[in-house]
This record gives structure tokens, C-alpha cells and sequence, in this order.
């Protein structure tokens, strides 16, 4: 049971990664590439229906999460509590920033709403990328100091940084240039996700514009990941001892590479979807492989002293884990019939359906 409902929680944080990653990008080329109102209205009409929506997902997995693997919701909710109380903050100046620039009809009024929200949507893609950066490298479980422990095996905390912004020090903060490193993938990533679904979603007279700005980036994501390939051995002595041991995982760095190599062809696509199913192939290949890399750990431990969080030390009892089966297939029943309303309600291109005019 306790993998059924990793599996299960993967899923859910894939699927968000997906949705709210296109959100996330769409408000990077909101602030950077859209020069125009007209450009700035076919963004927001490309995300209009969708972004509230979306975030559901990140609810579903904090709920996952507490319920079936309790520990971890308390180890990690403690010890990320800083950034997580960033992010906090900046999914709701994306909102207001999405919700509050039609209001009033001001220049000024409406350009600092723009930049709230092309802003935090920066943020929250660079802190997403950071938190699987930290989730990758680990923390220093048990406050070990000098060989021993300092608190309970299964808390830590950690400041923004280090003063070495090293992911070797014994002080390890959320921030170093290893985490740093994967915010940046994260950030190039999602703003091609994000151009993609614009280009998918509308025919603004951005889209040229758009694909060519995804064949840039994506020289810049391959490069990106061929160095995160070799960095990853700073951290981890035997990154691929998984893969190694069970060759059918290398199915899951294929569909990354055969995203991002499908990416190149951006601008010769026939269809304006093909782009976003190749990037969504980029994102859920990345994520899968990155979570199987480390399984079955889910928190790894920094030192020798305290083990590593796992599936199945993390995971609450089994009567629990059996009981909330039945609920779990009612939830997913009522939210994929959710989804196939919403989505086929706002099908096709999204130019005559105005968001935030009211």
C-alpha cells in the first residue's frame, strides 16, 4: 500500500507540475515578451479558465501527503517552513495580480499588477525547481552536530543559505548552487511549457515570436541537463544505481530526452499542440526520473546518524492506508469528470474569451 500511494502522490505532483507549470510560464512571458496590451490580453485569456483550477492539484497532493505519509508532511512542513510560507505568498500575488489589474483602467494600476504577477509566476518556478534541488540533495536530519543528534531523527530546519552556499556543508541551507542550478532548469523549462501553451491556446500575433524564443531556450534546457548530469555526481556518488538495477526505469530519462530533442522542431509544427505535448513529455519524464533516482527514499538524510525518510518509515498505519482506497477512487472519479468539463467547455484558441475585464 505504501507504494500504491507514492505512486499515487507522484502522479498528483506530476500532473500539477504540468498544469500550473504552463500558469507559471505564461506570467515569464507575460513579464518579459509581452510588449503590447493585445499581447498581454491573449496571455491572460490563454490561462483565464484554467489557472484556479490547476492549483487544486497542489491542495490534492498536501492532502496526499498528509494522509498517507504523515511523518514526512510533518517532517518537511517543518523544516521548509520558510520557503513554503514564500511561496505561499507569491501564488497568492499571482492571483490578486491576475484578479486586481482589471479593476481600474490605469496605466499605473495595471502595470503594477503585471509585474506581481509575471514576477511571483518567476519565483514559483525558480523556488519549485529549488525545493527538488533540496529534495534530491537531502538535509541534515536530526540537527547532527559533532556525531550526534541534536533533535527527534525525523526534524530539521533550514535557513534560505549557507555562508558557503555549498550542498556539502555541514550547515546546509535551502539555497546553494546546487539547488540554485535546478531553479534555473526549472525557470527555462517552464517558461518553454508556458510559451507552448500560448502558442496551443491562441493565435496571437506573439506566437512567431513565441516558437522562436522555445527553439532558444530549448538549446539552453539540453545544455542545462547534460550539466546537471554530471554535477549530480557531487551529491550523489551513484546516481543511476536504480536504473542500473532496473532497466525498464531508463524509460523514464528516454521520454525527458525525447522531449526536449522533439522540441527542436517547434517551428516547423503543423499543429500548434504538438509543442506542448513535447515539453509536458520534457516535465513528467524529469520529474519521474528524478523521483526514481532516489527511491525508495523521499527525504534523504545528509549524515550517517539518522537514516534517510522513506515510503515506507514515513507512511501511516496500514488500516489507513487501506481505508482511504474507496475515497480515493470517488475523488478521482468527480475530479477527472472536473477536468473533461472544464476542457472541453474552453476548447480550441482562447483570443474572444476575455479574462479579467470585469
Amino acid at each position: 500500500m505504501e507504494f500504491f500511494w507514492y505512486v499515487v502522490l507522484m502522479g498528483i505532483l506530476a500532473v500539477y507540475l504540468v498544469l500550473d507549470g504552463y500558469d507559471f510560464g505564461a506570467g515569464i512571458i507575460h513579464l518579459f515578451f509581452a510588449d503590447t496590451e493585445k499581447d498581454k490580453k491573449a496571455i491572460t485569456n490563454a490561462i483565464g479558465p484554467f489557472w484556479d483550477a490547476n492549483e487544486v492539484w497542489l491542495i490534492a497532493a498536501g492532502g496526499v501527503l498528509f494522509f498517507a505519509f504523515p511523518t514526512l508532511y510533518a517532517s518537511s512542513f517543518s523544516g521548509f517552513y520558510l520557503p513554503l510560507i514564500m511561496i505561499l505568498w507569491l501564488l497568492i500575488f499571482r492571483a490578486i495580480g491576475l484578479e486586481m489589474r482589471g479593476q481600474v483602467h490605469n496605466h499605473m494600476w495595471e502595470s503594477i499588477w503585471d509585474k506581481a504577477f509575471g514576477i511571483a509566476s518567476l519565483l514559483l518556478a525558480l523556488f519549485f525547481g529549488i525545493a527538488l534541488g533540496n529534495i534530491v540533495r537531502g538535509v541534515n536530519l536530526g540537527m547532527v552536530q559533532n556525531g550526534v543528534s541534536t533533535q527527534e531523527a525525523h526534524y530539521f530546519f533550514l535557513p534560505l543559505w549557507n555562508p558557503t552556499f555549498s550542498p556539502q556543508a555541514n550547515e546546509l541551507g535551502i539555497i546553494d548552487w546546487f539547488t540554485l542550478f535546478l531553479g534555473v532548469v526549472s525557470v527555462v523549462a517552464l517558461t518553454i511549457h508556458g510559451a507552448n501553451w500560448i502558442i496551443y491556446k491562441t493565435n496571437s500575433a506573439l506566437n512567431p515570436k513565441l516558437k522562436k524564443v522555445v527553439f532558444a531556450l530549448n538549446i539552453v534546457l539540453l545544455v542545462l541537463v547534460c550539466i546537471s548530469l554530471q554535477i549530480w555526481h557531487f551529491i550523489e556518488p551513484k546516481p543511476f544505481h536504480n536504473f542500473v538495477e532496473n532497466p525498464i526505469l531508463w524509460f523514464f530519462p528516454l521520454l525527458t530526452f525525447v522531449g526536449v530533442l522533439g522540441l527542436f522542431k517547434v517551428r516547423s509544427f503543423k499543429k500548434d499542440g504538438h509543442g506542448f505535448v513535447f515539453s509536458t513529455l520534457f516535465l513528467v519524464g524529469g520529474f519521474a526520473s528524478t523521483a526514481v533516482s532516489i527511491f525508495p527514499n523521499v527525504l534523504p538524510s545528509t549524515n550517517k546518524v539518522n537514516p534517510s525518510l522513506t515510503i515506507y518509515n514515513t507512511a501511516a498505519h496500514e488500516y489507513g492506508l487501506n481505508a482511504g482506497l474507496s475515497w480515493f477512487f470517488i475523488a478521482l472519479f468527480l475530479v477527472i469528470i472536473y477536468f473533461i468539463i472544464q476542457y472541453r467547455v474552453f476548447s480550441g484558441k482562447m483570443d474572444d474569451i476575455g479574462y479579467g475585464e470585469h
